[in-house]
């Protein structure tokens, strides 16, 4: 009887060892997500209009870097960034706004920029203003729209200075959307809007009751573009996130050479008119690094935030920059911090 049971004890306990080196093995493989079959799971903000993270995932790019990507769709990319904090995503995009916005308040860090701030993206951002409004004069007094979490701000500080009105002398309406944008506009609860893409531009561009009266290349101001996660993740699967940055531009490339595929694409999973995507594709291609040119951008709109109490708590800008990755990715487009 003694026996029996020692022998029972002995295959208990080597059962035991087999299961606990198979999970031990089973759980590396899985954390790895690297290029030997294994897949690391990770949930990307978008929007409707950003064809770059449809076309990597649509086209098996994501795949085939070893991604298992889901996408989740938002209103505007600012709300992506601020979904990273409850969690929702593991990996947002947008611009620099709401990317110092939350490195200032948690533990993420800034790893890549979609290269995007041109001239040619900047005449996309159009100002559409009510009939009676003739110059950026005109707009003193006036009640100017910006989607809550956004830029905007930023840029209408710098058009209307460099028009003579300062900031102090209008009304800014926080809304939390383009769309919420045009209902206010048509009904006059608004006077002016800056307003983003083909669909927009030829939406607002369609209202009796406005009209366009310029556009973002005609300021200082370019729109930098930057991903953004959390230290934790970044950290803990490197080799992932290069895998992620070859992707991202392997379907930038994609879609450029391949513009009527891409416009097909966006409109049978986001419903974007074909034509739409057509125009907007050209202006807008990544081209992940990180420049001069993004550096700057950031730096002076953190520099901007501090200053009119958006940030709270002032930080030095390459604290929140982890390159290391993308400059692994593609060597010759990031510069080296100073």
């Amino acid at each position: 009887m003694n026996r029996s049971r020692h022998i029972w004890k002995r295959w208990c306990v080597l059962l035991l060892g087999t299961i606990l080196a198979t999970s031990v093995l089973g759980a590396c493989g899985n954390a790895s997500g690297d290029q030997q079959g294994r897949r690391l799971k990770l949930k990307i903000a978008d929007i409707s209009t950003n064809t770059v993270f449809r076309v990597a995932k649509n086209k098996g790019i994501f795949e085939k870097h070893g991604i298992d990507a889901e996408l989740v769709n938002f209103a505007t990319p600012a709300e992506g960034v601020n979904s990273l904090f409850i969690k929702q995503v593991d990996v947002a995009f947008g611009a620099d706004f709401p990317l110092l916005n939350a490195v200032s308040k948690g533990d993420y860090s800034i790893f890549a920029s979609s290269g995007t701030a041109t001239d040619l993206s900047a005449s996309e951002w159009k100002l559409f203003v009510r009939q009676e409004i003739g110059s950026a004069a005109e707009l003193k007094g006036k009640k100017l729209s910006f989607s809550r979490g956004t830029f905007v701000p930023y840029l209408w500080d710098v058009y209307l200075g460099e028009n003579g009105v300062a900031l102090s002398d209008v009304e800014l309406i926080g809304q939390g959307g383009f769309d919420e944008a045009y209902v206010a506009l048509k009904k006059g609860e608004i006077d002016a809007a800056w307003v983003y893409g083909a669909v927009l531009n030829e939406k607002f561009g369609a209202l009796a009751e406005a009209k366009e009266l310029s556009d973002m290349s005609k300021t200082p101001v370019r729109l930098g573009t930057g991903l953004i996660a959390s230290n934790e993740l970044l950290e803990g699967h490197r080799e992932v996130f290069v895998q992620f940055l070859k992707a991202l531009d392997e379907a930038s490339i994609y879609a450029q050479a391949h513009p009527e595929e891409t416009a097909d694409i966006m409109y049978e999973e986001v419903k974007q008119p074909r034509e739409a995507t057509l125009k907007d594709l050209p202006k807008n291609p990544w081209k992940l690094g990180f420049t001069d040119k993004a550096y700057a951008g950031l730096q002076g709109q953190k520099d901007y935030m501090v200053a009119n109490g958006m940030i709270e708590q002032d930080f030095e800008l390459n604290d929140k920059l982890n390159l290391d990755m993308v400059r692994e990715a593609f060597p010759e487009r990031v510069i080296d911090l100073k």
